[in-house]
């Protein structure tokens, strides 16, 4: 089971040096995927429900030219607030800056007041995430019009820089239509809120509707508490790796002695 580190990107102000030292640790460390979170105009102020300060695509970039080896992204981006076009061209911009190491994490977002401040419609959050995730593969892939769907299209135009391999697409949540779009869309499901029993059910019910495609199955985990001890968090790695999940993502709180956490779970979890 790899390791992953969600980085705290819930403060504002914090110093963006401190992000990348992070990262170079979490790197060095042996974490397989740094992560950040999303969030365009929360409805209030930034913390542990709202992440996202730094906005991700960007700090990406300023993330990948600080490590070498460290896979980058973004959980989760809420795609039905952005264009897809743009968001293809800072992804493929990203991808190849990176070396490659891009998981483009998407969502559809949850809070209804954050798609009224941006004059999104929230009802059609769902389809447009479809949508937007196919054309973003046919963008990355074809690379050239025609795309014709409900809500995005174009007839002619050349797309680059196009993608030299994959671009891993992630999803989350845990709702049997968020696990449905992880088996129809996505390369890789990420849960969020699943203790390892909860984890393996919806393990199953990802499953039993993947087909013959292929989704690497994971989830998050808050370990923010100052008084987790080494044991338990090997006792909760090993619990989610038995229950099948393939990489597991920890958010450490807040910044002060967040490398701390992350060296000891790293330390702990380890078989």
């Amino acid at each position: 089971m790899k390791l992953q580190v969600v980085l705290p990107n819930e403060t504002a102000g914090a110093d963006p040096c401190q992000l990348a030292e992070l990262a170079r640790q979490a790197e060095d460390l042996g974490y397989d995927t740094a992560w950040l979170p999303d969030h365009l105009l929360p409805p209030g102020e930034y913390g542990p429900v709202y992440g996202g300060v730094l906005e991700p695509l960007v700090t990406l970039g300023w993330l990948a030219a600080a490590t070498g080896r460290i896979r980058l992204g973004t959980s989760v981006l809420v795609l039905p607030l952005r264009s897809p076009f743009v968001v293809a061209k800072q992804v493929a911009t990203l991808h190849s800056l990176s070396g490659g190491r891009l998981t483009m994490g998407v969502g559809i977002g949850w809070d209804e007041r954050e798609f009224t401040a941006l004059g999104a419609d929230f009802g059609s959050r769902a389809a447009r995430t479809d949508e937007a995730i196919a054309l973003l593969r046919h963008l990355f892939e074809v690379g050239r019009g025609p795309f014709e769907g409900r809500w995005y299209g174009f007839e002619a135009g050349v797309f680059e820089p196009r993608p030299v391999g994959p671009v891993p697409v992630m999803t989350g949540g845990v709702t049997d239509a968020a696990l449905r779009r992880a088996a129809r869309c996505a390369d890789v499901w990420q849960g969020v809120g699943l203790d390892p029993k909860a984890f393996g059910e919806r393990l199953a019910y990802l499953r039993a509707h993947v087909g013959d495609r292929t989704v690497s199955p994971g989830t998050r985990l808050d370990w923010s508490a100052p008084n987790r001890t080494p044991d338990e968090a090997a006792r909760i790695a090993e619990a989610f790796r038995g229950a099948g999940a393939e990489h597991l993502a920890v958010h450490f709180g807040a910044p002060d002695g967040y490398a701390h956490r992350m060296a000891a779970f790293a330390r702990a979890a380890r078989p």
